[in-house]
């Protein structure tokens, strides 16, 4: 699968229908965002049950403030509407693909658990 262009329309969409969406928050006029592109629709065509999407930080300012993107490029990784992984800089090929088995590895019944524990305390 391909990459996919969201904006603060189609965010909400796709990160309920989709159980587990990388983002890839870039820039045209960013050097390293340009790096990291092929290396992240190279990943893309690898895992095609991952959703590889990419937000234009000048087109879609508010959605990149709400995400709070200081630096691009920042990936950011969502399963299940939970924010798992935010960084900024540009992965290695390998990496990338690690950080993907990572997190289709993940029990996310216990991530919901931890959160569900977290909440409670803060309460």
């Amino acid at each position: 699968m391909t990459t996919r262009t969201i904006t603060q329309e189609s965010f909400e969409e796709t990160i309920t229908s989709n159980d587990i969406v990388f983002i890839d928050f870039w820039a045209a006029w960013c050097g390293p965002c340009r790096s990291f592109a092929p290396t992240y629709e190279k990943v893309a065509e690898q895992y095609p049950d991952v959703v590889f999407a990419k937000v234009d930080t000048e087109a879609e300012q508010s959605l990149a403030a709400s995400f709070n993107i200081m630096s691009i490029p920042t990936l950011m990784v969502i399963r299940e509407k939970v924010v798992l992984f935010s960084e900024a800089g540009a992965l290695p090929e390998r990496t990338l693909r690690e950080l993907v088995e990572k997190v289709r590895d993940l029990d996310m019944r216990q991530v919901h658990q931890q959160i569900l524990e977290q909440e409670n305390a803060d309460a």
